[in-house]
């Protein structure tokens, strides 16, 4: 069952969480994030996509979706982060759609940094945990080291001048995204570099806005496979670029 928005609100933002098997954490993460959005002054939507999960993860996402009006649970085959998040885009109905880990290493109060008072005029706004301001709290040196050997090489590849491309909380005004993940080719975790890629290639304004990130002891991310297999996303985005996958499309 999904979540139906009271008809005739207009919805500032969505939150996409994209979901695989968290039937241990969603159910405290959505209870943080649906007491915050009850607090807000303007309406806000949450879109849980369940990446095929094979525990209780939908079930849990889908009694969320029962009690608050404002959470929309979307049920996907089981494709990776990337896949989620795309079909998550799809389905948001907010002005802005704001990219959410389960997680919630970036806690959901930052969500205000990327919205209207606080930050208007971009096409997307990034997380980062690299540029002024922003604050890392409990990450081993070696996960911070092996973040910016990573990061380097987007740099030198992909995107010049972005500090920290793979933070999990992403801003995008609507019409950008339902535009750039049309493009997107990479279901797993290199999807957000390959967006960002697309981005600049069509001239969208980035900005990375300094948040408080927490290192989360249950991640997912397995920091040797997945960063072997971000690298080869990374050249995957690469060719894809050289053989016009990319263009834009008029």
């Amino acid at each position: 069952m999904e979540g139906t928005q009271p008809e005739g609100t207009q919805l500032l933002a969505s939150v996409i969480i994209p979901a695989w098997n968290e039937e241990r954490r969603i159910s405290a993460s959505l209870e943080k994030v649906s007491a915050f959005i009850q607090e807000q002054p303007s309406s806000i939507q949450v879109v849980v996509v369940d990446d095929g999960s094979d525990d209780a993860t939908p079930i849990i996402a889908e009694e969320f979706a029962r009690k608050y009006p404002f959470i929309k649970l979307v049920r996907n085959p089981h494709g990776g982060k990337g896949a989620a998040v795309k079909a998550g885009v799809a389905q948001a109905e907010g002005q802005y759609l704001i990219i959410s880990d389960t997680d919630l290493s970036v806690p959901i109060e930052e969500l205000s940094k990327f919205l209207p008072p606080m930050l208007d005029g971009y096409d997307l706004a990034i997380a980062s945990r690299e540029v002024a301001g922003a604050k890392r709290i409990n990450e081993p040196y070696y996960r911070h080291l092996m973040g910016r050997a990573y990061n380097l090489l987007v740099q030198l590849a992909a995107t010049p001048g972005i500090q920290d491309t793979q933070c999990g909380f992403k801003a995008f005004r609507r019409e950008v995204a339902r535009e750039l993940f049309p493009y997107q080719t990479i279901e797993g975790w290199g999807f957000d570099v390959e967006i960002l890629f697309i981005a600049r290639r069509f001239g969208y304004h980035i900005v990375e806005v300094p948040v408080t990130w927490y290192y989360g002891t249950e991640s997912k991310v397995k920091p040797v496979k997945d960063t072997l297999g971000m690298i080869r996303d990374l050249w995957q985005v690469r060719r894809n670029g050289w053989r016009g996958l990319y263009d834009r499309k008029r």
